[in-house]
């Protein structure tokens, strides 16, 4: 479900990156057919509609079968936001359309899809199998990690100093892509058409409008890519033997490498439609994997110390209490 909701992020950008937008000028209906000639601009935009429809269905599906079998509230809601949250984000695909691709709607639209596909991601990882045998770690082992040090296990502490960094990295991803959507419906993409300096400066002689928009794109890209990179040394330093958390820093440091590729490549082939959505879900994947480095930091840091069941009530009060909270926000 979660790749599946990136391959429909991709063919989002693919719309955008072919000025296909507009392509069909209705909504729910193509121009009011189900299944319009795809030719043109029709074959993204359409396309675009028909991956979606096809997404909707299946988190609804998914939905359905966790409130049916999954024991944990917190997953069963995270489930049930996910369907809301698609549903709000095939209303605002339709907006988009029906008021000729405003800014507002089309960032926010574009937002939204980030939220969905990381409520998928969590889902993805709280039913894995390395989650639960983390939990079973937990029950069977019952291990101390504030009295071991010598072993290559750290404190709990650590830990979670650790997990609060990889939040805050994540975070800061989101804002990056945040960003990068302001750029991208703005129409400041090409704003500065050099790469890596900035009309031939490293910083250029005009922040207004499109330029600063774009200048402070490429700023945040710097900022993020200091704060990965500190984390993966931090993580390696102290976590070096813990494979459940060294390989998905190792596959977020490798994203953040093809990204920065990607972003270069924007700019050389003048947004070329395929390097452009492609830039855009690797930023997808690079805050998916984020999240995933934080949610097994913060399990991790749960082994010996708190029980399975009781990190599930912690995570699950979290959610209750932050969903309102992201809801309003959202909203306002």
């Amino acid at each position: 479900m979660a790749l599946a909701t990136l391959f429909l992020i991709f063919a989002g950008g693919m719309v955008t990156s072919t000025g296909s937008g507009l392509a069909v000028p209705d909504w729910p209906l193509s121009y009011g057919m189900l299944f319009p000639p795809m030719v043109g601009g029709i074959f993204y935009e359409h396309g675009h509609r028909m991956i979606a429809g096809v997404v909707g269905l299946l988190i609804g599906g998914l939905a359905i079968w966790l409130l049916r079998s999954e024991p944990r509230r917190w997953v069963r809601r995270l489930g049930v936001a996910a369907a809301l949250a698609v549903i709000v984000q095939a209303l605002l695909g339709g907006l988009t359309v029906l008021l000729l691709l405003p800014d507002a709607v089309s960032i926010s639209h574009a937002a939204l899809a980030q939220i969905v596909f990381c409520l998928t991601v969590t889902i993805a990882v709280a039913t894995s199998s390395g989650w639960r045998a983390a939990g079973e770690t937990d029950e069977t082992n019952a291990v101390d990690r504030t009295a071991r040090t010598g072993d290559g296990i750290l404190p709990t502490a650590d830990l979670a100093s650790t997990a609060r960094w990889a939040a805050m990295t994540t975070g800061l991803i989101y804002l990056q892509i945040l960003l990068g959507a302001v750029m991208r419906h703005t129409g400041a993409g090409l704003a500065i058409p050099d790469f890596p300096l900035s009309y031939g400066r490293i910083v250029p002689a005009s922040l207004v409008g499109g330029i600063g928009i774009h200048f402070a794109h490429r700023v945040g890209a710097l900022v993020v890519t200091l704060v990965v990179v500190l984390l993966a040394l931090r993580v390696w330093r102290r976590h070096r033997q813990d494979g459940w958390l060294i390989r998905p820093v190792a596959a977020l440091l490798a994203l953040l490498a093809i990204q920065i590729a990607l972003g270069a490549m924007t700019i050389w082939t003048v947004k070329a439609p395929v390097p452009t959505s492609l830039h855009v879900a690797c930023g997808a994947a690079a805050l998916a994997m984020s999240l995933i480095v934080t949610l097994r930091m913060y399990r991790r840091g749960s082994v010996g110390v708190l029980s399975a069941a009781q990190l599930d009530a912690r995570v699950g009060t979290f959610v209750e209490r932050a969903a309102p909270q992201a809801a309003r926000n959202f909203s306002i």
